[in-house]
């Protein structure tokens, strides 16, 4: 029996079949070579290059004070002494807890906070403006206020985080908020998706994008601002963070523990990074079909 299919509804189905096709072997899994080459190499590479560099302006003469630069092995045995003594992720986990939950309470503070500031005219006439002050605000300029307001503790630590990060995140959904296109709103508001239901199925998964990049750097706020604390306000019954190392090792001028603490906070802001902002990345960029693979 001959096909009664004209040619239109065949080439239509054609490039349908064509399109499914492409995105079934664009979406499959990534091979290891190409995940290595990509994405491990680059970052080992530089790491590499970097040690050379830093291992040759003391060997070539260049920094001869070790009480300046120390060289990459003095740090390694800096950090391994560490290790071996058990206190090493003790220094990390003080740090690294303290900020998480203070990034948890700047979430569950910044996100209403930015949704009835990018919903309200009135308020976001208001206190618009001083969001974004606060958040080009220095965060150590916090510790001394909180210190007097506090005292020595870590309630003082957990606000000076707070006055860091929730500006970030309150802005980061406004701007979400902002770009939204008004035609969700509408189609939203049509099929019955009003007031809070509106907002959990329309508004917050629209702003994403905004709200992603808002929260990313308000944890970076977040553990600088943490940082800062601990250098500034270090009691011994606060427990020894990263920063507080930091500020130990200035105070004994051991430039080789330092750059133990250098490296550790860098390396802490670099795992969080790569555990859990570039994931949450990928996510948000792959539902919305801007990102297949990788």
């Amino acid at each position: 029996m001959a096909s009664t299919e004209t040619p239109q509804v065949q080439d239509a189905g054609s490039v349908e079949a064509g399109l499914d096709a492409l995105e079934t072997s664009a979406t499959g899994r990534t091979p290891f070579r190409q995940t290595l080459v990509q994405k491990i190499l680059p970052p080992l590479t530089a790491i590499v290059l970097v040690l050379l560099i830093w291992q040759g302006l003391i060997t070539f003469g260049i920094v001869d004070d070790p009480t300046k630069l120390p060289s990459p092995g003095d740090v390694w045995h800096v950090v391994r002494r560490s290790w071996l003594e058990g206190t090493l992720l003790g220094y990390i986990w003080t740090s690294v807890s303290r900020g998480l939950l203070g990034f948890c309470l700047a979430l569950l503070i910044g996100t209403p906070l930015g949704l009835v500031v990018a919903r309200v005219r009135f308020v976001r006439a208001a206190i618009g403006p001083i969001l974004s002050g606060l958040q080009s605000l220095p965060s150590v300029a916090w510790v001394p206020p909180a210190v007097i307001w506090l005292g020595l503790n870590n309630s003082m630590m957990y606000a000076v985080i707070l006055l860091g990060a929730v500006p970030s995140i309150a802005n980061g959904l406004v701007s979400g908020v902002d770009q939204v296109p008004p035609l969700f709103l509408r189609a939203g508001r049509t099929m019955g998706a009003t007031g809070l239901r509106g907002t959990w199925h329309v508004t917050l998964p629209a702003a994403l994008p905004g709200y992603v990049a808002g929260m990313k750097q308000g944890w970076a706020f977040s553990w600088r601002s943490l940082m800062a604390a601990e250098i500034i306000a270090s009691f011994p019954d606060l427990g020894v963070g990263l920063g507080q190392l930091l500020e130990n090792a200035r105070t004994a001028s051991d430039m080789a523990m330092v750059f133990e603490a250098i490296l550790l906070i860098l390396f802490v802001g670099i795992a969080i990074d790569l555990l859990i902002f570039s994931p949450l990345e990928r996510w948000v960029l792959r539902s919305r079909g801007l990102l297949v693979k990788g």
